[in-house]
């Protein structure tokens, strides 16, 4: 029989459903983000054993995967030091003549808006091991960031 008259199903024209990425690299948390993904499998594991559509149960097993790989390889970052911006620091800077304050955290638990940012990013990244009244390199300028103080941040460490 010819191509032309042979039915195709509709699953030969659906997208591929890959798994959710895995950043790369060591998933560190703090104490709070290892709670958050705990909390992440809970809520997944609860919305799959009520939901009967077979579509969406897939979606959430699909999420659930990522959050139990994201749980299974966390490592739990110690309370920074004093004075040393870390995972879990807040931090205090100047950059661009404007003062900021941001949380570092984990990959899972970052949130631009809430003023947590993921250590991976470039920003986290060129204030790793930094202390108050240090002048840092950002994005090929010199003395760009100056740290004005770094303590860790309780809300993240619970």
């Amino acid at each position: 029989m010819s191509v032309a008259f042979r039915r195709e199903s509709d699953d030969e024209h659906k997208e591929p459903e890959f798994e959710l990425p895995i950043p790369v690299g060591p998933n560190l948390v703090t104490p709070r983000g290892l709670r958050l993904l705990g909390e992440a499998v809970a809520r997944l594991e609860g919305e799959i054993a009520i939901t009967d559509a077979e579509e969406e149960r897939k979606k959430l097993q699909r999420r659930l995967r990522y959050f139990h790989t994201r749980q299974a390889t966390a490592e739990v970052q110690p309370v920074p030091a004093a004075d040393v911006v870390a995972i879990g620091s807040r931090v205090t800077f100047a950059l661009n003549g404007a003062e900021r304050t941001l949380t570092i955290v984990g990959h899972d638990e970052a949130d631009p808006a809430r003023g947590h940012i993921a250590f991976s990013a470039p920003l986290a990244r060129a204030m790793m091991g930094a202390e108050p009244g240090e002048m840092l390199e950002y994005q090929g300028r010199e003395e760009a960031i100056a740290i004005v103080a770094a303590h860790a941040d309780q809300e993240v460490q619970a």
